[in-house]
């Protein structure tokens, strides 16, 4: 799967790239290397970052749902049982 992210973003992105050269390497770096290392970073790195989201994401969804019985659960065959209070109430 190919990360994608859109013209606004990529370009957003490639300019953090080039301010991160300029305030913490000894070399600038261009908008046509910026954006070949952005693709780099994405081709390379981002499916790992991705699928460790996805990972998270399950993770997060599995223990909400394994607390799904405590949240919703009902006790059942309880109809007779109100009975049997009223009666000992009664004696």
């Amino acid at each position: 799967m190919t990360i994608e992210l859109t013209k606004e973003d990529r370009q957003q992105a490639i300019s953090s790239i080039e301010r991160y050269f300029r305030e913490n390497m000894e070399e600038k770096i261009g908008n046509i290397a910026a954006s070949g290392l952005l693709s780099f970073f994405l081709e390379e790195i981002g499916p790992s970052i991705y699928n460790k989201g996805v990972t998270d994401a399950q993770e997060r969804l599995q223990a909400r749902v394994a607390e799904l019985d405590f949240e919703v659960h009902e006790d059942e065959f309880i109809y007779w049982r109100k009975f049997e209070k009223q009666a000992k109430g009664k004696r």
